[in-house]
């Protein structure tokens, strides 16, 4: 990671840490829930070696990036502005943008708020979904029925941190080794604890971590929430209803930029469950209106781009080849 530049910008009211690397049109790569720039450590190098400048911030809350007290500074407008405020700090009209998990989020909404600015959208884990005609914490308690339910106990400020923040070391390890593609059988997350439980209760100690993760890498993600815990990324989960309420406007709206999604099929939230692609999966032709393909990497888990990076790697630069011609 020696060609891998770190610097500081202000963007949206905010400073924000990127890390960079190469040069040529940019790509913008927004980490999610609980993560950083260092998420794309595999994705940074194979781009700026195929002519593109790879950016990578620490996304609001996170790392070396700012983190408002205001609960409400997390809603999605503070999280697509930030995305664009990096564009005009760095000079640039357009980027390609990428999220994973809740980055994949704020790329979807992202280009559908500003596809001036952004060109095309690749999503992974996570699909575009349209605005419920319901609040979402609603409809959440309506299927968890007495089962625990992360999103809504991550809903009450300093409750999750208390849990969360003491050890973040042994939160990550247990949580990317829970819901990798090669989790331990009987070790993978368990969603059938009863709603009065805790996050780490679905969770449990793996006994050997699996190829695609080091303790270099557990030791690092740790590190990054020692000093400021958990709660700037806790505080994105608190905007649901927030942002339920701001996406009234575009009720029913379609993404209209090139888009693709790649996804584990070991991935629960790419699968439903189930033992192929999930309802979102299935609905992504019909909400994008140039989806340019859907990329299931066999074995694969939630963190495709850390598991996965040569699949995931030649999957991004293919349909990035494509349009640029």
């Amino acid at each position: 990671m020696s060609d891998i530049a770190f610097r500081q910008v202000e963007t949206n009211g905010i400073s924000m840490r990127i890390a960079e690397a190469g040069e040529g049109p940019l790509v913008l790569l927004c980490h999610g829930f609980p993560e950083s720039w260092y998420s794309w450590r595999h994705q940074l190098p194979a781009l700026a070696a195929a002519g593109y400048h790879a950016v990578a911030p620490d996304m609001r809350g996170y790392g070396g990036t700012d983190a408002p007290e205001p609960i409400t500074d997390y809603d999605i407008f503070h999280l697509t502005g930030d995305m664009v405020g990096v564009l005009d700090a760095l000079g640039e009209e357009q980027a390609v943008l990428v999220g994973h998990d809740w980055g994949s989020v704020v790329a979807w909404d992202g280009a559908l708020f500003r596809p001036d600015r952004f060109r095309a959208v690749v999503g992974m884990s996570v699909p575009y979904f349209p605005r419920l005609p319901i609040q979402p914490t609603q409809a959440m308690k309506a299927a968890a029925g007495d089962r625990f339910m992360y999103i809504l106990y991550f809903q009450e400020p300093g409750k999750a941190e208390a849990e969360l923040d003491p050890d973040p070391e042994r939160v990550h390890r247990m949580f990317l080794c829970a819901i990798g593609g090669t989790a331990e059988e009987g070790r993978g997350w368990k969603t059938d604890i009863p709603k009065t439980g805790k996050f780490l209760d679905g969770l449990s100690e793996p006994e050997k971590i699996p190829d695609w993760l080091t303790e270099e890498d557990i030791r690092y993600y740790g590190n990054e929430f020692k000093e400021r815990g958990f709660r700037g990324g806790l505080n994105w989960y608190r905007n649901f209803d927030r942002n339920w309420e701001l996406m009234s406007p575009w009720a029913g709206a379609k993404i209209r930029v090139p888009a693709l999604f790649i996804g584990g099929l070991s991935d629960p939230v790419v699968t439903g469950g189930g033992d192929g692609p999930g309802l979102g999966v299935q609905l992504l032709p019909s909400l994008c209106e140039d989806l340019r393909g859907t990329v299931l990497i066999e074995q694969a888990g939630h963190w495709n781009q850390q598991e996965k990076p040569e699949e995931t790697n030649r999957a991004l630069l293919d349909f990035l080849r494509e349009l640029d011609g």
